[in-house]
């Protein structure tokens, strides 16, 4: 592994088990434009029954204890149910939420044992609609979850002649597109519309971990398949890149699609929380007559000083990706999103009526991302808009500005993976990456201006790579 991800790979490794852990609802959202769930999903099929692992673990198929398939590794359960490292997750999903921080959420929600509860097993277990009768709770997270209900598929996807293109035409997933993937990603790392797949303030205030979701991240901590000539043959080679800035537009298109949404926007007489930054409400709060303000003024989001701020991370970093992929959506992208905001501090419709417009901008985006391959200029230029006096002032909370460091170490491992620069490059970068890493390790010491600039130094060093 190069000095160049490290850090970034061991500190969301934590993060999403600890997420898995509690209730990994974290990000979800896919294409749904106001459907019940993602678009994505049901694009690709996925009504079918979900055998269970079982049926995957023979050690002619996927259940060898060595990746030495011609195809395939062939390993592939062993690294789903790999212990040590986040690649194992998945796998632990439901055995997790059973252990003692798990307990005590689900005793402050009144909800029973977790490992029963509705509204944990939404994300923690296959949908239970669609279980098959050999299929067993104790998989949690299983292969089907996101590779599909193989009811149709499983016994024609390894036969001589068979194709990638004829698995998916029968109900597989085609988890390399990058608008399919974030789909399905979203729905357990963000939230759906689907019943347990929403992680909402109150669930959250017992204990569950702050929703976060970046799909490049992410995809790198799942893989457990090697990118050969072969596997380029049959679906192409990742863009990381693309993959970055896609999952950020469906992401944002996730969250303004469940805002929307009636049953999810508001609760009793209080609006959903969950879509809030955090830090605009929790902050500390003092009645001494000399006692100044601890929050700055953030010139994309034009609301009354006082009222929450919509979370605006991906927001952040869309803005910056189209500045320099499709400047002129991106001028459309920041009017609009400059709307919502004000919209907001309106009324529910005006702001449901600017959500609507905003969520379709981010959508061009998603497409105008999923159809790009990025290269060694683009990406360097992304990292530039990051840090860059347009973006930096809109780093004025905790969540916009952790997103900002993971894209900067997920960029520049795009670079490595591209042979555009070189992981011992990288590593001379590291120290001040690091900087920047550490203005965003405690939540509760956040320092806005201090992260700027270790921001800001971090992304010179970077220059000199070019």
């Amino acid at each position: 592994m190069n000095g160049g991800i490290a850090s970034l790979r061991s500190r969301a490794a934590a993060g999403l088990a600890f997420c898995l852990c509690l209730g990994l609802s974290l990000v979800a959202l896919a294409i749904a434009f106001g459907t019940p769930s993602s678009t994505a999903k049901a694009a690709a099929g996925d009504s079918a029954t979900h055998l269970g692992v079982a049926s995957c673990a023979g050690s002619t198929c996927h259940g060898r204890q060595e990746g030495d398939g011609k195809v395939v590794r062939q390993d592939e359960i062993k690294l789903w149910q790999e212990e040590s490292s986040a690649g194992g997750t998945h796998s632990r999903s439901l055995r997790l939420i059973s252990g003692p921080r798990g307990q005590a959420i689900a005793a402050r929600l009144g909800i029973g044992d977790p490992a029963n509860a509705a509204m944990c097993l939404g994300c923690h277990v296959d949908p239970a609609a669609r279980r098959g009768p050999l299929f067993q709770k104790s998989d949690g997270v299983g292969c089907e979850a996101c590779h599909g209900g193989a009811q149709n598929w499983i016994q024609t996807h390894y036969t001589v002649g068979a194709s990638h293109a004829r698995n998916v035409a029968q109900g597989m997933i085609p988890l390399e597109n990058a608008k399919v993937r974030a789909g399905v990603c979203l729905d357990c790392h963000f939230g759906s519309a689907d019943a347990g797949q929403f992680v909402n303030h109150r669930i959250m205030a017992a204990g569950h971990p702050r929703i976060v979701f970046e799909l490049d991240l992410f995809s790198t901590l799942q893989q457990h398949h090697n990118e050969d000539a072969d596997y380029v043959r049959r679906k192409g080679r990742t863009d990381d890149v693309r993959l970055w800035a896609t999952g950020q537009a469906m992401a944002l298109e996730r969250s303004l699609t469940l805002y929307s949404n009636p049953g999810r926007g508001t609760e009793g007489v209080f609006p959903e929380f969950y879509f809030f930054d955090c830090h605009t409400c929790h902050r500390r709060i003092s009645d001494e007559p000399s006692a100044r303000p601890t929050s700055i003024a953030n010139p994309g989001r034009p609301i009354p000083q006082g009222m929450p701020a919509y979370n605006d991370e991906n927001m952040i970093m869309l803005s910056a990706a189209a500045r320099v992929v499709a400047p002129e959506l991106g001028r459309r992208f920041d009017a609009d999103a400059r709307a919502f905001h004000a919209a907001l501090a309106q009324d529910r419709p005006s702001a449901v009526a600017a959500a609507a417009r905003l969520r379709e901008t981010a959508g061009a985006l998603a497409d105008a991302f999923a159809r790009r391959s990025f290269g060694r200029a683009e990406t360097f230029a992304i990292v530039d808009s990051i840090a860059s006096d347009a973006i930096s002032p809109r780093f004025t909370d905790y969540e916009g500005s952790v997103q900002a460091v993971m894209a900067i170490d997920t960029l520049l491992n795009a670079l490595i993976n591209e042979r555009g620069v070189s992981g011992g490059a990288v590593a001379a970068t590291r120290a001040e990456i690091n900087r920047a890493y550490a203005a965003v390790k405690d939540p509760n010491d956040y320092r806005p201006l201090e992260f700027r600039r270790a921001l800001g130094g971090a992304v010179r060093t970077i220059r000199t790579l070019r």
